[in-house]
């Protein structure tokens, strides 16, 4: 099986979090084939050149490719690039897997967060994702909030 792992890669955080998550999976199913394009050198190692071209037509060889996506959607929005990896992929019809793992998720049956929402919507206690970008994803997979869930996930897809 092919998966692509999709997150932004500019941050220590973000590159962090893409080699625990790649290490996981590879340790978890070792048959699997997983592109991480931070560990593409062709088109990030930014000492290096790569144009807009190259980049967008590695980065889509392996959409094309890849039979799931696993995409992050933390941060203070969900990345660009991940949300254009969403978006053409939900496009081939297969399965994808959103990772979301931002804590403010926890207490949403707490009756005050939903009070104080309904009071004072600057009170908000939650977080918003683009309604656009999470129906694609649920129109063709899941959206799940560990690590461990991305594992079950994948193992479970349909193309393993």
């Amino acid at each position: 099986m092919k998966a692509y792992l999709a997150n932004g890669l500019f941050s220590l955080a973000d590159r962090m979090v893409n080699e625990a998550c790649a290490k996981q999976l590879r340790e978890a199913i070792p048959q699997i084939e997983l592109y991480v394009p931070q560990e593409n050198p062709a088109i990030n190692d930014k000492t290096a050149f790569a144009t807009s071209e190259q980049i967008a037509e590695a980065d889509l060889q392996a959409l094309e490719e890849s039979d799931v996506l696993i995409a992050f959607l933390d941060g203070v929005e969900i990345d660009s690039g991940v949300a254009a990896e969403i978006g053409y992929f939900a496009s081939l019809g297969r399965p994808i897997v959103g990772v979301f793992t931002d804590v403010r998720q926890q207490g949403r049956t707490n009756e005050k967060k939903i009070n104080i929402l309904q009071e004072d919507a600057t009170e908000n206690q939650f977080v918003y994702r683009n309604l656009f970008v999470v129906g694609l994803i649920k129109k063709n997979g899941i959206i799940v909030d560990s690590l461990e869930r991305v594992v079950e996930e994948v193992r479970a897809c349909d193309v393993c």
